[in-house]
């Protein structure tokens, strides 16, 4: 190996005593510890807010003043103490459950390739659940001291912020990032000079150069074409997240298959599996199969050698949602490349061709599928509909004997449950719960938690998420050019006392965010219900080129700012992974209506669960087999129908479920100390009412 990475700076001219909070900040680590958290936020917690918990900013910025009195604060200085302790520890360990559990393939390196990693709102680089997912797993990983590596892109814009206007369009508004701002370190050669990858497209060569980030025990590494030596739309590639122009996606997606394979060889890895979280790194099968080739080894043998260590993940429930690239494109930019497989153009096209009633297409998918021996869904369900759609590539298998298994998604525990909750937790679990999560006995204990302690937990939680919005809404203001009515809308009036529902994710038609306005009459009935009111708060971006999601967006804020509804629906811009922590934490029902079955996974219920929210779902993806009866509530039915008629089914459920059941338990049955005991109740696990056809309840989270 001849490269090595640049040094962690050490340029914040910080006290020696607290000289080290430099090094934390460049280690994701302290993302998913609160009290890592809170060294930062106890000097300044105003100017920590303000920089939107990013500790390099925080640390240039914060006074002298501030710093020095925590370098002689005895109580920060033992906090600080404590917290380098379990970091060292951490990182030092060798006894992790990898270890033990997987002695002998502890040395086996997994390379994790995705085109979006969510770690946290300081690096933008995600665009939803899917980016979300590859953070959690490169965090649980970490925890786990499993040997991975990830691989993904630097995009220099990050992905957009929201705006909605008085009228309620969405307007993107892009934020080109400093990189001096980021947890990133670029990778340097013996030389000191950048190490670059090249990947030769049929006119020309593109060169990129590697950053680092560290997650936990984790290394990230990062493609960015953003060079000198670059066109200036080369230089785009890795400027934004899923670029529209079908061009420069293409160019994006060979940069992170081929140029992701040749960065992890220049920097001396010899991966035992190679991961793809979705299609967008399939070419990475065929630069595989290309090493091999360029050894003398021919083409189908070398595809049948590197697909045993292949994986891919699918995510994607229709086939509209999977990247198809005309073969125009693929002449564009891969004619160059077959020679190289000792293909002809046909037979490289045949790897993947997929034939619409457009035209014939190159099905990333498809490619993906073909070169893997691994191959799973995201749900038990998913896993179904994968079968069916894919079944044609296995002609002489019935559906349910194609080779895609499914492997429910999960999420990464610390990162999305409150603090307040695992310290609950740890009162009455044992502290060692956070290392049993998989264990059905460490739950029983919740039945012991108090009504009370249990309850408080949960007024805490809903009492910061409307002080967030109150505070979003009052800097908002203050930057002028905000009408009174969008005031009100983003939160203003939003009562921590109230019955609260949220519809918080990415707005794709499919998920339906508006099926509740079916009977616009008897929503305002609901939410305006004396002595019963419900809130119900929305949030979530549309993708910028698509036009029907941003409509959908645009319907929703009319209704929200309808006078009627009283303050009570709102909706609360730039959803991000700051603001999804206060949601899935802070609200009482997580409300989640896809059609069935679209939804492949879906895991922000998850995360509202491991904190006390109870789910209001259709039956699809991961809640139709976490669903027990006691848990939350189904919408519809456990039935695949005919759209319209689904429609008509799911909203009259909808509606019954909430008049009949949610909202009645959380307002009736109170005791003297105005606590909803049954609805507590339905917080635990309740083993007695657990169905054994149905694994283990939602609230008890998954890693």
């Amino acid at each position: 190996m001849t490269t090595f990475l640049a040094k962690i700076p050490n340029h914040f001219d910080l006290p020696r005593r607290i000289n080290r909070l430099g090094e934390l900040a460049y280690n994701l680590w302290w993302t998913w510890n609160p009290y890592a958290q809170r060294l930062f936020n106890r000097i300044d917690n105003a100017l920590w807010e303000r920089l939107n918990h990013n500790p390099l900013r925080f640390l240039r910025q914060v006074g002298r003043t501030e710093i020095n009195a925590a370098a002689q604060d005895p109580i920060y200085l033992e906090l600080y103490d404590r917290v380098f302790g379990d970091f060292d520890q951490y990182l030092k360990t060798i006894d992790t459950w990898c270890a033990r559990t997987y002695k002998n393939r502890c040395k086996q390196m997994v390379a994790y390739f995705s085109m979006e990693f969510g770690l946290h709102e300081t690096m933008p680089i995600y665009s939803g659940g899917l980016g979300v997912l590859s953070g959690d797993h490169l965090k649980e990983a970490s925890d786990l001291g499993l040997p991975l590596v990830g691989l993904g892109l630097m995009y220099a814009e990050g992905y957009f912020s929201q705006r909605i206007s008085e009228d309620g369009w969405q307007e993107a508004v892009n934020n080109p990032l400093n990189f001096d701002d980021l947890p990133v370190q670029p990778v340097l050669k013996t030389d000191g000079e950048l190490l670059k990858i090249t990947v030769n497209f049929p006119d020309r060569s593109v060169n990129a150069c590697i950053w680092e980030l560290r997650v936990g025990r984790i290394p990230l590494y990062l493609l960015d074409t953003d060079l000198d030596e670059n066109t200036p739309n080369d230089r785009k590639l890795t400027a934004r997240l899923y670029w529209s122009d079908i061009d420069l996606r293409i160019a994006q997606e060979v940069l992170l298959g081929v140029g992701g394979v040749r960065a992890l060889r220049a920097l001396g890895y010899e991966p035992s599996v190679w991961h793809m979280n979705e299609g967008h790194a399939a070419f990475l099968t065929l630069e595989r199969a290309r090493e091999l080739v360029a050894e003398g080894i021919p083409f189908a043998k070398a595809a049948q050698k590197t697909r045993r260590n292949n994986v891919f993940t699918t995510h994607t429930p229709v086939p509209a949602g999977n990247d198809e690239f005309p073969l125009w494109l693929i002449d564009k930019n891969l004619s160059n490349y077959w020679g190289e497989l000792g293909l002809s153009r046909d037979q490289f096209v045949d790897l993947a061709r997929s034939k619409q009633a457009w035209g014939e297409t190159f099905s990333m998918p498809i490619l993906a599928l073909r070169f893997s021996e691994g191959r799973n869904a995201v749900s038990e369900l998913h896993g179904r509909v994968s079968r069916r759609m894919w079944q044609f590539l296995w002609p002489e298998e019935e559906a349910e004997d194609v080779p895609i298994t499914s492997i429910t998604n999960g999420v990464h525990t610390p990162t999305w449950m409150a603090r307040r909750m695992r310290v609950l937790l740890d009162k009455y679990l044992g502290e060692e719960w956070a290392e049993r999560l998989d264990e059905p006995s460490i739950w029983d204990k919740v039945e012991q938690i108090p009504d009370d302690a249990l309850w408080s937990v949960r007024i805490h939680l809903k009492r910061k998420l409307a002080f967030y919005a109150l505070e979003r809404t009052r800097q908002r203001w203050m930057n002028g050019g905000y009408h009174p009515v969008q005031a009100i809308a983003s939160g203003a009036m939003l009562d921590p006392y109230v019955l609260t529902i949220g519809f918080c994710r990415r707005f794709a038609t499919y998920k339906r965010a508006n099926l509740i306005f079916n009977d616009l009459e008897r929503l305002l009935a609901l939410v305006n219900q004396p002595n019963r009111p419900v809130q119900i708060i929305y949030a979530g971006k549309a993708h910028p080129a698509d036009e029907p999601g941003k409509l959908l967006i645009q319907e929703v804020y009319r209704v929200v700012k309808k006078a009627e509804n009283g303050g009570r629906m709102v909706f609360l811009e730039d959803y991000d992974m700051n603001l999804a922590r206060y949601l899935v934490q802070g609200v009482d029902v997580w409300m989640n209506n896809p059609r069935r079955p679209n939804e492949a996974s879906g895991t922000s219920g998850m995360k509202a669960a491991l904190n006390g929210v109870l789910n209001f779902s259709v039956l699809d993806g991961w809640w139709r087999e976490a669903y027990n009866g006691a848990n939350g509530w189904a919408i519809g039915e456990d039935a695949d129908l005919d759209a319209e008629i689904q429609d008509e089914s799911d909203v009259a459920s909808l509606y019954e479920v909430l008049e009949k059941e949610i909202i009645p338990l959380y307002y009736t049955g109170r005791n003297s100390e105005n606590i909803p005991v049954k609805w507590v109740g339905h917080l635990r696990p309740a083993r007695q009412r657990h169905d054994p056809g149905y694994p283990a309840p939602a609230v008890c989270g998954a890693r």
